[in-house]
């Protein structure tokens, strides 16, 4: 039975960055309650120009003529004592990118509550969308919680799963939580607003961890099996992305690339080939299975078909994919 709404209007300042809460905002405007004040982080030089880039969040505020600011310290006391006159009564925190001080969290009555991408406590961390494709989960979600001193600690009010499709990539698993988040946010600051939300602790020994992604990370070691790597590229892409160089046996050159679509192929390596090197049906023999390439960008060009790649380069079997050393 849908839950009815019981509660007062509430005041709510949104702290958020990533394009993840877009449309977690979409929702709390069209919501029961009143989006006062939105904060995010200062512009960043972007592109090949360098130029100035507002965040996703200032862009959405600018359109919708919300009242916002951009600030590199959400913690300095003039930026609390902004919010605090808004008088908010919840502080929603959604990819924001900057940790939230105790003092802030008082500046609203009922405090702070995150959006994480995850089921809780599994996959605290900067990365949980990406590591949750990695290690093969089939399911994931949503998770709202209270902000803690540590990370992603806090307690759970509200949680949603949603299922990780065989070809996912991290990208698409990205948009369809960023939908779950939306009437999950709403109906917890509903409950917030009726005093019928509960609170309940994480389990603290069932806790794993998503750190944030380095470049480096996505650079494929093909002496791992077929079944890894594929993980990987579906998990990194579009970023790091998983990338290799690309060596022609026939002309020696080699060139960097991020396989951004492939999948695991029963292959039996009868031929003895190294790992990273391309068999006759031009498959990468890997440490164990091969990997079957479908999509490829080279470097400084747009993202292509791996046939259309075989063709403009004349790939033969004993052509190789080495690692980046980073």
């Amino acid at each position: 039975m849908p839950f009815r709404f019981l509660g007062q209007k509430m005041k709510i300042v949104y702290l958020g960055s990533g394009q993840f809460g877009l449309a977690c905002l979409d929702a709390l405007v069209g919501s029961n309650h009143s989006l006062r004040f939105v904060v995010t982080q200062p512009a960043h030089p972007a592109g090949r120009g360098r130029r100035p880039k507002p965040t996703p969040v200032a862009e959405w505020a600018g359109a919708n003529s919300a009242a916002f600011i951009e600030t590199d310290n959400a913690n300095a006391p003039q930026v609390i004592e902004r919010i605090a006159r808004c008088g908010p009564d919840v502080i929603v925190v959604i990819a924001f990118g900057q940790k939230i001080g105790p003092a802030l969290i008082k500046s609203a009555s009922k405090g702070a509550i995150n959006v994480h991408a995850s089921l809780l406590p599994k996959y605290r961390g900067a990365a949980p969308i990406n590591w949750a494709i990695i290690n093969g989960e089939t399911q994931t979600g949503i998770s709202i919680i209270t902000l803690a001193e540590k990370m992603d600690a806090g307690q759970i009010l509200a949680q949603s799963q949603v299922d990780i499709e065989p070809d996912d990539t991290a990208g698409e698993l990205h948009d369809k939580l960023a939908k779950a988040a939306a009437p999950l946010i709403v109906n917890t600051l509903d409950r917030i607003a009726a005093g019928t939300a509960v609170y309940i602790d994480q389990d603290d020994s069932k806790a794993t961890l998503a750190p944030k992604l380095k470049k480096s990370d996505g650079c494929l070691n093909f002496a791992e099996s077929a079944q890894t790597i594929a993980r990987k590229i579906r998990g990194f892409w579009p970023w790091p992305g998983a990338s290799a160089t690309y060596i022609s046996r026939r002309t020696g050159k080699s060139e960097r690339v991020i396989i951004a679509m492939a999948q695991e192929m029963q292959t039996q390596n009868t031929a003895g080939l190294a790992p990273g090197t391309l068999d006759e049906n031009l498959e990468v023999i890997c440490g164990a299975n091969a990997l079957r390439i479908t999509r490829i960008k080279p470097a400084g060009s747009p993202l292509m078909n791996f046939r259309a790649f075989v063709n403009g380069r004349q790939t033969k079997s004993g052509d190789v994919f080495v690692r980046i050393d980073e």
